[in-house]
């Protein structure tokens, strides 16, 4: 079953990388917002599954650093994703063949190293190594959502004037803004939040598993 996280996971970010999207994402934020989610919160978290092998992970569960992890992921995937959505970063991406990829890969390798740390400290029998793990999801989902809200809320576009065109859909710069941060906010925040809650029932779960 592992195996078969894993290869979705790799085929998402084939057709991510090289489907369509591949030359939208350069002049709308939506199809890179699309690109953005499509690796950090479906293909990072697939291939985590798949890479997460409860042999690797019984060794680690008594590793200390299972705690500081997954808080660490969560700073570095804050620092890549807000770091790319600067409009100096986002024009550097769009015009550069060399920009658009070391985008995608900071995302992939940032969603990657963030999930394998929190499904790694979730998977222990240690209390506060799952906490941290579930910690590190939701502390994702805080500032991931409230980056989408800043996007959505702008009053003005922060990346160009003109209309933007999105996989055949004409729209303003402002509207593809907002709409990207919509996709933010439906697609990353929920799949963080939805990841955080589910460490965070089997942590609540375990007193009742031992009572039982």
């Amino acid at each position: 079953m592992r195996l078969f996280y894993l290869a979705l996971g790799i085929l998402v970010v084939a057709l991510i990388w090289l489907g369509p999207l591949v030359s939208a994402w350069r002049g709308s934020v939506t199809a890179n917002m699309l690109a953005h989610m499509g690796v950090v919160a479906v293909a990072a978290p697939l291939i985590a599954f798949g890479l997460a092998s409860r042999l690797v992970l019984s060794k680690a569960s008594g590793n200390s650093m299972l705690i500081g992890l997954p808080i660490i992921g969560s700073l570095i995937e804050l620092a890549v994703v807000w770091g790319w959505h600067a409009p100096a970063a986002r024009r550097w991406a769009e015009s550069s063949a060399w920009g658009t990829a070391a985008e995608q890969a900071c995302f992939l390798v940032a969603g990657l190293f963030l999930w394998l740390s929190c499904l790694a400290a979730g998977s222990t029998n240690a209390s506060s190594h799952r906490a941290a793990g579930a910690f590190g999801l939701l502390l994702t989902t805080i500032h991931m959502t409230l980056l989408g809200a800043l996007l959505a809320l702008s009053p003005r576009p922060l990346y160009g004037s003109g209309d933007a065109s999105c996989l055949g859909t004409t729209l303003t710069a402002l509207q593809d803004q907002q709409l990207g941060a919509v996709v933010m906010l439906l697609v990353g925040a929920a799949v963080y939040l939805a990841g955080g809650v589910a460490l965070l029932a089997g942590l609540l779960a375990e007193p009742c598993r031992r009572i039982a």
